[in-house]
């Protein structure tokens, strides 16, 4: 690890609303801005620092000591890490894993990312909780001047998180493919909005071929696939922007082909059907929250990483130009629409991660539903034209 606690630098996070806190750089030494939110897990960085979903956005962990299993080449959800900056209350002296093949923190000075420790972090979440996650800079070394109220207007220089249309920043550039394991059962396009790469893993794990497309993609593109059915991802970014995807999607639910979505793919397919989607105070993110699937009453422990939700209603079965669709899945913390679910055509989606590489894996029989329905397509069960 480079950089002991003498050698760190002067740090200073600076909020949108003038709120200001003094610590010491953590990774790189600069300056960043971007969305401040708040992560409950108590592992799992590796994943969340790699997951496109984080563009933008300053990730504080709530846990207090973060960096202690160091940094491996399996557990990345992605190529690089894509936070705009961390914030830590005690990083780990050394990593203690026998899967660990560097320090976190030489791992975000190589990709330059920017981030504070010694602060608290405990007082930062309850602020963001109670005001609601806001634009936030952080400023390190140099950047970090004698009096912080100097840096707002750097800060609320920053773009919105309202209204961003990330999904081409994080998307990959050409089509590729994930085999299946073992004989192919079906064949899958999945659309990148910010794909991680567990969700094409456990696709390929029940025998799908997978193919990653460009979030651009057209319908024609989908169908030069072949596909028995289409993905569409997680990924950053606000739901209200992505009218290209959301149009795309209802070309596919007029096809008639089956339909699963993750995240921000949940809030599209939210559009599509008709609802709205708004911004959360401060959002869901942690891998620890309780969501309740309502047809079986049964409690998943999920992993969550939205600022968006989808406004349905929730105790109505809701009539769409597709037929009828009620909220499947719903957060115990606060009633967010956290699934939903077409009767008339075959489509459903989840809010959350049933694909968490670090774990719950109580949702993985989303995946196990996916490929329910297109069996049941092929088999003509449905009939859906």
């Amino acid at each position: 690890m480079t950089g002991g606690l003498l050698r760190r630098e002067p740090a200073v996070l600076v909020l949108e609303d003038g709120r200001s806190f003094i610590g010491r750089s953590f990774g790189a030494v600069g300056s960043t801005v971007g969305e401040a939110v708040f992560s409950t897990g108590m592992t799992g960085y590796q994943e969340t620092l790699t997951d496109p979903s984080y563009r933008r956005q300053v990730v504080v962990m709530t846990a207090p000591h973060i960096g202690n299993t160091g940094w491996n080449d399996e557990d990345g959800e992605s190529a690089r890490i894509w936070v705009a900056g961390f914030v830590v209350r005690d990083p780990a002296l050394r990593p203690s894993s026998w899967r660990s093949r560097r320090s976190m923190e030489s791992e975000l000075e190589r990709q330059d990312v920017i981030g504070i420790c010694d602060l608290d972090t405990r007082a930062l979440t309850r602020h963001l909780r109670e005001r609601g996650a806001m634009r936030v800079g952080i400023f390190s070394g140099p950047a970090a001047p004698a009096r912080p109220d100097e840096l707002i207007s750097t800060v609320t220089a920053a773009p919105l998180m309202a209204g961003a249309d990330l999904a081409r920043e994080v998307t990959t550039t050409e089509p590729y493919v994930v085999r299946a394991h073992g004989a192919r059962r079906f064949t899958v396009a999945a659309l990148d909005l910010g794909i991680k790469a567990m969700t094409p893993e456990l696709m390929a794990r029940r025998g799908i071929e997978v193919h990653v497309l460009p979030a651009t993609s057209s319908l024609e593109d989908i169908r030069s696939v072949h596909p028995d059915g289409v993905f569409f991802s997680n990924g950053p970014g606000d739901p209200a922007a992505a009218d290209e995807q959301v149009e795309l999607l209802r070309r596919v639910l007029d096809a008639g082909m089956p339909f699963f979505g993750i995240c921000f793919g949940n809030q599209i397919l939210g559009r599509a059907l008709g609802f709205g989607t708004y911004k959360l105070t401060y959002g869901h993110r942690g891998i620890n929250q309780p969501v309740m699937d309502r047809a079986t009453g049964r409690v998943e422990v999920t992993a969550h990483n939205h600022g968006f939700a989808v406004d349905a209603p929730l105790d109505d079965v809701a009539e769409t130009a597709y037929g009828r669709v009620r909220v499947s899945h719903v957060c115990l913390n606060d009633d967010v629409v956290e699934g939903l679910e077409c009767l008339d055509v075959p489509a459903f989606s989840v809010q959350y991660h049933p694909e968490a590489a670090a774990g719950p894996h109580d949702s993985a029989y989303l995946f196990d539903r996916f490929v329910d329905l297109m069996g049941h397509a092929q088999e003509g069960v449905t009939n859906h034209a």
